[in-house]
């Protein structure tokens, strides 16, 4: 891919308005605290994006969130990963964090709502005890998408509507913290949903992206124990060059920085949810070395654990 033509990074919802909305400076809860760069999240009526579209085509992004799109009334056209969709009312899909992805075209009665949000902020809920890359529609050798019927589609709805009231009227920690309850609810319902609709057949998925999403399973059941490529290059039986550049060339990032990713998501979580120690979550986390954890934890994430610890909790 040349420089040219190398997807935009959309980081948060600062970058997403600048990518794709014209607010005319308006300030709308419903844009998920577009002055947050960590820890958000925005629910918001297609309709309402719609309005807000820039008079252009969208160029391919690469998003460093997941996205729930529901769709009731109109038509959407959309490129995920390799494929070109166009979904019509009553489906919901589903673009995971990292997916290259292209806006084609929304049409003018669109309906429904859409929802991003950050490894961060499903984390500050449960005790990560559902990883995001375990839901099956969040994995890239799933079909991102399903059609649901009339009836689902208005549970889903509610379930929408429920976050956004409540994330436009919080007024304190906990009523953040409900919000979030509902999000985790949701996917949950979702959950349901796909299995009971999806078949777990991978026929026609490219072979690069079936060793991704196998690479992404194995990094979720093994990050605490294995930590380097070749160890996961050797369960797929394939050379770590080879592994690392098709993880990069599919997700943007290298096979090592996956792993870190769910090292420092384990860390984090521990951090929020639990009163242990540095030292006890390091032994958690199978560093013997404490300052060695709080190096790897500061280089991924600026902060040190306690400044990281002390900012949420401030």
């Amino acid at each position: 891919m040349s420089a040219r033509n190398k997807p935009t990074v959309i980081r948060n919802p600062v970058d997403f308005q600048q990518q794709f909305l014209s607010t005319n400076g308006q300030a709308n809860c419903e844009l998920g605290g577009v002055g947050k760069t960590t820890n958000f999240f925005a629910a918001v009526p297609l309709e309402k994006l719609k309005l807000l579209h820039k008079e252009k085509a969208f160029d391919t992004t690469r998003r460093n969130f997941y996205t729930l799109v529901l769709v009731t009334k109109g038509k959407i056209r959309e490129t995920i990963g390799y494929k070109n969709y166009e979904f019509g009312a009553n489906t919901l899909y589903f673009i995971p964090e990292n997916q290259l992805h292209t806006i084609g075209h929304w049409s003018n009665d669109v309906k429904g709502y859409h929802c991003i949000f950050d490894a961060d902020y499903f984390l500050l809920c449960l005790r990560n005890q559902v990883k995001l890359n375990h839901y099956p529609f969040f994995q890239t050798d799933r079909e991102p998408f399903m059609k649901i019927s009339e009836t689902e589609a208005g549970s889903i709805l509610a379930l929408f509507e429920k976050m956004h009231f409540e994330y436009c009227n919080r007024k304190n920690h906990n009523d953040d913290l409900l919000v979030r309850m509902y999000l985790n609810i949701l996917l949950i319902e979702i959950e349901r949903l796909y299995q009971h609709k999806q078949q777990t057949d991978s026929t026609g998925i490219p072979r690069p992206q079936q060793m991704v999403s196998a690479f992404r399973k194995l990094v979720a059941k093994h990050y605490l124990q294995k930590r380097q490529v070749s160890d996961y290059a050797s369960l797929l039986y394939v050379t770590p060059h080879y592994l690392n550049d098709t993880v990069k060339e599919l997700t943007g990032k290298p096979a090592s920085e996956l792993i870190y990713d769910a090292l420092i998501a384990e860390a984090k979580s521990h951090l929020i949810q639990t009163e242990n120690t540095i030292t006890q979550i390091a032994t958690e986390l199978n560093y013997s070395d404490q300052s060695y954890f709080c190096r790897f934890f500061k280089k991924h994430t600026g902060l040190s654990p306690q400044e990281f610890r002390k900012k949420h909790f401030h």
